[in-house]
Protein backbone atom coordinates (compact mmCIF):
# COMPACT_ATOMS: atom_id res chain seq x y z
CA UNK A 1 0.00 0.00 0.00
CA UNK A 2 1.64 3.58 -1.23
CA UNK A 3 0.06 7.15 0.31
CA UNK A 4 0.90 9.94 -1.54
CA UNK A 5 -0.89 12.99 -0.12
CA UNK A 6 0.68 13.01 3.75
CA UNK A 7 1.62 16.06 5.92
CA UNK A 8 3.85 16.97 8.72
CA UNK A 9 4.28 20.03 10.99
CA UNK A 10 6.26 21.56 8.18
CA UNK A 11 2.80 22.23 6.63
CA UNK A 12 0.94 25.18 8.45
CA UNK A 13 -2.13 23.30 8.78
CA UNK A 14 -0.55 19.76 10.67
CA UNK A 15 1.25 19.42 13.75
CA UNK A 16 2.29 16.01 13.52
CA UNK A 17 5.55 15.22 13.71
CA UNK A 18 6.91 13.24 10.45
CA UNK A 19 8.46 10.72 12.91
CA UNK A 20 5.14 9.85 14.06
CA UNK A 21 3.37 9.57 10.94
CA UNK A 22 6.15 7.11 9.68
CA UNK A 23 5.77 5.03 12.49
CA UNK A 24 2.16 4.58 11.87
CA UNK A 25 3.09 3.64 8.49
CA UNK A 26 4.55 0.84 9.47
CA UNK A 27 2.61 -0.45 12.05
CA UNK A 28 -0.51 -0.73 9.33
CA UNK A 29 1.83 -2.42 6.59
CA UNK A 30 2.33 0.65 4.52
CA UNK A 31 5.22 -0.24 1.65
CA UNK A 32 5.80 3.63 0.94
CA UNK A 33 4.85 6.76 2.18
CA UNK A 34 5.29 10.39 0.26
CA UNK A 35 5.21 13.67 2.50
CA UNK A 36 3.44 16.17 0.04
CA UNK A 37 3.77 19.35 2.65
CA UNK A 38 2.09 22.78 1.59
CA UNK A 39 3.19 25.42 -0.50
CA UNK A 40 0.46 28.16 -1.32
CA UNK A 41 2.26 30.96 -1.84
CA UNK A 42 0.44 34.58 -1.39
CA UNK A 43 -2.27 32.75 0.66
CA UNK A 44 -4.95 35.15 1.57
CA UNK A 45 -5.56 34.12 4.47
CA UNK A 46 -3.55 35.45 7.05
CA UNK A 47 -3.39 33.07 10.07
CA UNK A 48 -1.73 30.97 7.54
CA UNK A 49 1.22 30.73 6.06
CA UNK A 50 2.28 27.66 3.69
CA UNK A 51 5.76 27.69 3.18
CA UNK A 52 8.90 26.32 5.27
CA UNK A 53 12.53 25.88 5.32
CA UNK A 54 12.98 23.76 2.30
CA UNK A 55 16.69 23.02 2.97
CA UNK A 56 15.50 21.82 6.78
CA UNK A 57 12.77 19.63 4.73
CA UNK A 58 15.26 17.53 2.75
CA UNK A 59 17.44 17.08 5.69
CA UNK A 60 14.67 15.76 7.63
CA UNK A 61 13.38 13.26 5.07
CA UNK A 62 16.81 12.23 4.18
CA UNK A 63 17.10 11.24 8.28
CA UNK A 64 13.99 9.58 8.02
CA UNK A 65 15.00 7.69 5.14
CA UNK A 66 17.77 6.51 6.44
CA UNK A 67 16.70 5.47 9.77
CA UNK A 68 13.63 3.72 8.77
CA UNK A 69 14.85 2.27 5.20
CA UNK A 70 14.64 -1.34 6.34
CA UNK A 71 10.88 -0.68 7.13
CA UNK A 72 9.55 1.47 5.14
CA UNK A 73 10.09 3.50 1.73
CA UNK A 74 9.99 7.55 2.37
CA UNK A 75 9.55 9.36 -0.59
CA UNK A 76 10.12 13.58 -0.97
CA UNK A 77 7.18 15.59 -2.64
CA UNK A 78 5.22 19.34 -2.21
CA UNK A 79 1.56 19.89 -2.62
CA UNK A 80 1.66 23.41 -4.43
CA UNK A 81 -1.53 25.39 -4.29
CA UNK A 82 -1.69 26.98 -8.07
CA UNK A 83 -3.17 30.00 -9.50
CA UNK A 84 -2.43 32.05 -12.35
CA UNK A 85 -0.48 34.55 -11.59
CA UNK A 86 1.73 32.46 -9.41
CA UNK A 87 2.75 29.65 -12.00
CA UNK A 88 6.40 31.36 -12.87
CA UNK A 89 6.91 30.91 -9.08
CA UNK A 90 6.22 27.28 -8.85
CA UNK A 91 7.87 26.33 -11.91
CA UNK A 92 10.73 28.33 -10.49
CA UNK A 93 10.63 26.15 -7.06
CA UNK A 94 10.18 23.25 -8.56
CA UNK A 95 13.18 22.98 -11.31
CA UNK A 96 15.21 24.52 -8.54
CA UNK A 97 14.23 21.49 -5.93
CA UNK A 98 14.80 17.52 -6.17
CA UNK A 99 11.30 16.59 -5.32
CA UNK A 100 9.90 13.05 -5.98
CA UNK A 101 6.24 13.98 -6.38
CA UNK A 102 4.31 17.21 -7.05
CA UNK A 103 0.88 17.47 -6.57
CA UNK A 104 -0.34 20.21 -8.68
CA UNK A 105 -3.14 21.61 -6.38
CA UNK A 106 -5.87 25.01 -6.30
CA UNK A 107 -6.97 26.08 -2.75
CA UNK A 108 -7.27 29.48 -3.82
CA UNK A 109 -9.28 31.19 -6.67
CA UNK A 110 -9.70 34.29 -7.95
CA UNK A 111 -7.27 35.34 -4.77
CA UNK A 112 -9.89 34.11 -2.41
CA UNK A 113 -9.45 30.84 -0.34
CA UNK A 114 -12.07 28.40 -0.83
CA UNK A 115 -11.83 27.59 3.36
CA UNK A 116 -13.53 30.46 4.73
CA UNK A 117 -16.46 30.27 2.29
CA UNK A 118 -15.67 34.07 1.08
CA UNK A 119 -14.91 32.30 -2.64
CA UNK A 120 -18.58 31.57 -2.64
CA UNK A 121 -19.78 34.99 -1.58
CA UNK A 122 -21.73 36.94 -3.84
CA UNK A 123 -21.91 34.37 -6.71
CA UNK A 124 -24.12 31.23 -7.20
CA UNK A 125 -22.82 27.86 -6.72
CA UNK A 126 -22.60 27.57 -10.62
CA UNK A 127 -20.77 31.03 -10.81
CA UNK A 128 -18.18 29.33 -8.27
CA UNK A 129 -17.99 26.32 -9.98
CA UNK A 130 -17.42 27.67 -13.22
CA UNK A 131 -14.67 30.01 -12.20
CA UNK A 132 -12.98 27.21 -10.31
CA UNK A 133 -12.53 25.32 -13.10
CA UNK A 134 -11.76 27.61 -15.50
CA UNK A 135 -8.83 29.14 -13.30
CA UNK A 136 -7.84 25.13 -12.79
CA UNK A 137 -7.76 24.76 -16.25
CA UNK A 138 -5.78 28.30 -17.16
CA UNK A 139 -2.87 26.82 -14.50
CA UNK A 140 -2.69 23.25 -16.63
CA UNK A 141 -2.22 24.58 -19.86
CA UNK A 142 0.13 26.39 -18.94
CA UNK A 143 2.19 24.58 -16.21
CA UNK A 144 3.98 21.28 -16.63
CA UNK A 145 5.97 20.72 -13.67
CA UNK A 146 3.74 18.46 -11.60
CA UNK A 147 2.97 14.56 -11.62
CA UNK A 148 -1.04 14.53 -10.28
CA UNK A 149 -3.52 16.60 -10.22
CA UNK A 150 -4.54 16.51 -6.77
CA UNK A 151 -8.42 16.59 -5.72
CA UNK A 152 -9.85 17.72 -8.82
CA UNK A 153 -13.03 18.77 -7.64
CA UNK A 154 -12.32 20.55 -3.97
CA UNK A 155 -14.37 22.60 -4.99
CA UNK A 156 -17.32 20.64 -3.87
CA UNK A 157 -15.71 20.57 -0.23
CA UNK A 158 -16.97 24.01 0.69
CA UNK A 159 -20.14 24.26 -0.84
CA UNK A 160 -22.52 21.07 -2.42
CA UNK A 161 -23.33 21.58 -6.34
CA UNK A 162 -23.18 19.17 -9.45
CA UNK A 163 -20.02 18.59 -11.23
CA UNK A 164 -22.11 16.87 -13.80
CA UNK A 165 -22.96 20.32 -14.84
CA UNK A 166 -19.15 20.89 -15.73
CA UNK A 167 -17.97 17.84 -17.44
CA UNK A 168 -16.90 20.04 -20.86
CA UNK A 169 -14.02 21.87 -18.76
CA UNK A 170 -13.38 18.72 -16.62
CA UNK A 171 -12.84 16.93 -19.96
CA UNK A 172 -10.96 19.40 -21.25
CA UNK A 173 -8.59 19.08 -17.95
CA UNK A 174 -8.13 16.00 -17.92
CA UNK A 175 -7.60 15.43 -22.00
CA UNK A 176 -4.88 17.89 -21.06
CA UNK A 177 -3.20 16.02 -18.51
CA UNK A 178 -3.25 13.08 -20.30
CA UNK A 179 -1.90 14.53 -23.14
CA UNK A 180 1.51 16.23 -20.69
CA UNK A 181 1.88 12.92 -19.51
CA UNK A 182 0.83 13.50 -16.29
CA UNK A 183 -1.88 12.26 -13.71
CA UNK A 184 -4.78 12.37 -10.99
CA UNK A 185 -5.23 11.38 -7.79
CA UNK A 186 -7.84 9.59 -5.55
CA UNK A 187 -8.38 11.82 -2.32
CA UNK A 188 -10.01 9.69 0.12
CA UNK A 189 -10.33 12.66 2.63
CA UNK A 190 -13.71 13.49 1.24
CA UNK A 191 -14.92 10.89 3.12
CA UNK A 192 -13.62 11.99 6.33
CA UNK A 193 -15.23 15.32 6.02
CA UNK A 194 -18.60 13.71 5.08
CA UNK A 195 -18.75 13.22 1.29
CA UNK A 196 -20.23 10.73 0.04
CA UNK A 197 -17.20 9.76 -2.54
CA UNK A 198 -13.42 10.74 -2.94
CA UNK A 199 -12.13 13.60 -4.61
CA UNK A 200 -12.81 13.56 -7.36
CA UNK A 201 -16.37 11.87 -7.42
CA UNK A 202 -16.54 8.96 -9.60
CA UNK A 203 -17.90 10.26 -12.17
CA UNK A 204 -14.70 12.02 -13.04
CA UNK A 205 -12.99 8.99 -12.33
CA UNK A 206 -15.16 7.19 -15.04
CA UNK A 207 -14.51 10.14 -17.04
CA UNK A 208 -10.85 10.23 -16.67
CA UNK A 209 -10.50 6.46 -17.71
CA UNK A 210 -12.54 6.27 -20.67
CA UNK A 211 -10.29 9.42 -21.87
CA UNK A 212 -7.85 6.67 -21.27
CA UNK A 213 -6.23 7.88 -18.22
CA UNK A 214 -4.00 5.28 -16.26
CA UNK A 215 -1.63 7.56 -13.68
CA UNK A 216 -3.36 7.60 -10.64
CA UNK A 217 -2.25 7.71 -7.28
CA UNK A 218 -4.39 6.82 -3.73
CA UNK A 219 -3.67 9.94 -0.87
CA UNK A 220 -5.45 10.01 2.71
CA UNK A 221 -4.06 13.72 2.81
CA UNK A 222 -4.03 13.15 6.52
CA UNK A 223 -2.57 15.42 8.38
CA UNK A 224 -2.63 13.16 11.45
CA UNK A 225 -1.16 9.91 12.25
CA UNK A 226 -4.03 7.71 12.69
CA UNK A 227 -6.29 8.73 9.10
CA UNK A 228 -2.99 7.30 6.82
CA UNK A 229 -4.37 4.61 4.33
CA UNK A 230 -7.87 5.81 4.82
CA UNK A 231 -10.63 4.06 3.19
CA UNK A 232 -7.84 2.44 0.70
CA UNK A 233 -8.99 -0.81 0.44
CA UNK A 234 -12.87 0.35 -0.80
CA UNK A 235 -10.86 2.90 -3.13
CA UNK A 236 -8.78 0.36 -4.29
CA UNK A 237 -12.22 -2.14 -5.56
CA UNK A 238 -13.56 1.02 -6.76
CA UNK A 239 -10.56 2.57 -9.09
CA UNK A 240 -11.10 -1.90 -10.35
CA UNK A 241 -14.34 -1.66 -10.63
CA UNK A 242 -14.12 1.59 -12.99
CA UNK A 243 -11.40 0.05 -15.28
CA UNK A 244 -8.53 0.86 -13.75
CA UNK A 245 -5.65 -1.28 -13.82
CA UNK A 246 -2.63 -0.23 -11.87
CA UNK A 247 -1.51 2.29 -9.00
CA UNK A 248 1.12 4.67 -9.67
CA UNK A 249 4.05 5.76 -7.53
CA UNK A 250 6.81 8.14 -8.00
CA UNK A 251 11.27 8.41 -8.06
CA UNK A 252 12.49 11.47 -8.73
CA UNK A 253 9.36 12.38 -10.96
CA UNK A 254 9.18 9.03 -12.85
CA UNK A 255 6.11 7.05 -12.44
CA UNK A 256 6.15 3.31 -11.83
CA UNK A 257 3.15 0.84 -11.95
CA UNK A 258 1.73 -1.66 -9.62
CA UNK A 259 -1.15 -3.91 -11.23
CA UNK A 260 -4.65 -3.75 -8.87
CA UNK A 261 -5.31 -7.22 -7.87
CA UNK A 262 -8.60 -9.02 -6.30
CA UNK A 263 -9.79 -7.34 -3.36
CA UNK A 264 -8.62 -4.51 -3.18
CA UNK A 265 -4.66 -5.92 -3.18
CA UNK A 266 -1.68 -4.52 -5.24
CA UNK A 267 0.76 -6.92 -7.16
CA UNK A 268 4.49 -6.24 -7.62
CA UNK A 269 5.49 -3.52 -9.98
CA UNK A 270 5.01 -3.66 -13.56
CA UNK A 271 6.31 -2.85 -16.72
CA UNK A 272 3.86 -1.68 -18.89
Amino acid sequence: MFDYHVHSDYSADCTTPMEETIKKGIEIGLKEICFTEHIDYDYPDPSFVFEFDLMSYDRSIKQMQEKYQKWITIKKGIEIGVEPQLLDRYKELVRQEDFDFVICSMHTTDRTDLHSGKFFQNRTVEEAYATYYEQLLYCIQHFDDFSVLGHLDLVKRYKEGSNSDFHEVITEILKLVIAKGKGIELNTSGFRYGLDSGMPSNDILQLYRELGGEIITLGSDSHRADTLGYEFKASLELLSSLGFNYITTFDKGEPSFYRIVQQGKMSDNVSK
